[in-house]
């Protein structure tokens, strides 16, 4: 199983907010030490203190360092790690200074594990996890043979006093809480940021709804306006090149207009699409039928044909319900989208699983130019286009499409490294043979 990172965009912003609760914890930890400081006094707890305040200026002027370093940084994974693994040794000289194998802030372990859970999920926190274990195994080890003596701090008492099982029995302790704390902090962590994901799309594809709904009320009507002329102007071309002698010149210069103009009446179409798609009707659609069907179609069209090779996968005998001719286009948009992506000889890999009891999932996988995280925002935008001679509508179009069918549209792409779009439609069972 993998265990990914933060998203680099993510794990800078919560660099910031680590730096700076850094900060504040090195504080509140003056101020502990301030305070047993003024209400304790003795020979050996002066050294302890001593030390204490070294272990709180280093963390401070560190804080500072990571603050200067944090915008220059550009291995922001590794450079987390290095903050991280500093603040374990300085717990631990902490636990030391303050008792060591009976010191009560051991817990200090856990708070660490807990924010690098939230900045490195899983794998971080596993890793930090086995890094508190063994510097807590060495600190009570050591000091348990006697090579270490922990500084006088009250009343704790050195692992020397215990015998080996009661030793053996807190670093067993210790280390199944830190693995504990560790799993449990990143699944909730993991959790947190997949509710992060839906919350920040939903909240896109809402604030695209509204921008459509908006677009496509004042747009529809100029739209149907604009199509009647189309349509008149398309039929005086036709019929004066029928009608009129042949001139070269002239002609060129009619078929050029005559073009241009069924070039602008597919816009308006597209457009008028894309504003208020037809309601169509819903009906039970065999994947197994429908998508090799639109493969072979595509397959024929002159930008896929003799370089671009489709391959089909997936479970088989899955259904949905929508309107055919609206799940022809999605498919045929998207696959076009993958095609034109491909510059040379390519593949395009189209495969079909059920997600979660009542979803299917269709993904069409490119190994084109992909897509730059800045771009990834507005791709599905109306008239956002990165193609010379793209109208901006396609994706716009198939979202819609979507959106009235209660299913939607999900895209990771990297730059260079091709792109994953992914269908999400009500699965329903197979319909009973007449």
């Amino acid at each position: 199983m993998k265990f990914p990172h933060a998203p680099q965009s993510e794990l800078r912003q919560n660099l910031r907010w680590l730096i700076n609760s850094r900060f504040i914890f090195t504080i509140l930890l003056l101020c502990s030490t301030v305070v047993i400081h003024l209400n304790r006094s003795g020979v050996d707890l002066q050294y302890s203190l001593i030390l204490l305040y070294g272990v709180i200026t280093t963390l401070f002027f560190l804080s500072i360092l990571y603050a200067f370093l944090r915008p220059r940084v550009q291995r922001e994974i590794l450079f987390t790690y290095i903050q991280i693994s500093i603040d374990c040794l300085a717990v631990t000289v902490v636990i030391f200074v303050t008792g060591s194998f009976d010191s009560i802030f051991s817990f200090l372990y856990l708070v660490v594990i807990i924010y690098t859970s939230m900045l490195l999920y899983r794998r971080g926190s596993m890793i930090i996890a086995s890094v508190c274990s063994f510097l807590y195994l060495m600190l009570a080890g050591l000091e348990y043979l006697g090579w270490i003596h922990p500084l006088d701090f009250g009343s704790a008492a050195a692992a020397s006093h215990y015998d080996w099982q009661n030793v053996f029995y807190k670093i067993a302790i210790t280390s199944i809480a830190c693995f504990a704390v560790a799993f449990l902090s990143s699944l909730l962590a993991e959790q947190a940021r997949r509710s992060r994901k839906e919350l920040h799309a939903m909240s896109a594809r809402m604030q695209r709804v509204e921008k459509m709904a908006a677009v496509g009320e004042m747009g529809a009507g100029l739209a149907h306006e604009i199509k009647n002329p189309l349509a008149s102007i398309t039929g005086s071309i036709q019929l004066l090149l029928e009608e009129m002698p042949y001139d070269a010149g002239r002609d060129k210069l009619m078929r050029i207009i005559l073009r241009e103009a069924d070039r602008l009446s597919a816009l308006v179409g597209n457009f008028l699409l894309f504003a208020r798609p037809p309601s169509g009707k819903s009906k039970p659609i065999s994947l197994d039928q429908a998508i090799p069907e639109t493969v072979r179609l595509v397959e024929q069209d002159k930008r896929c044909r003799d370089r671009i090779a489709i391959r089909q996968s997936g479970q088989k005998g899955l259904w949905v319900a929508m309107d055919p001719d609206h799940f022809r286009q999605v498919l045929w948009n998207l696959l076009l989208n993958a095609v034109e992506s491909i510059d040379g000889d390519g593949v395009v890999d189209v495969r079909v699983e059920p997600c979660k009891p009542e979803y299917v999932s269709i993904e069409i996988a490119d190994s084109g130019c992909g897509i730059t995280e800045k771009n990834l925002n507005y791709i599905f935008d109306p008239f956002y286009t990165s193609k010379p001679d793209g109208t901006g509508l396609g994706l716009s179009i198939v979202h819609t499409i979507l959106e009235s069918h209660d299913g939607w549209l999900e895209v990771e792409s990297k730059a260079g490294q091709g792109t994953t779009f992914t269908i999400k439609l009500n699965r329903i069972a197979s319909p009973p043979i007449a």
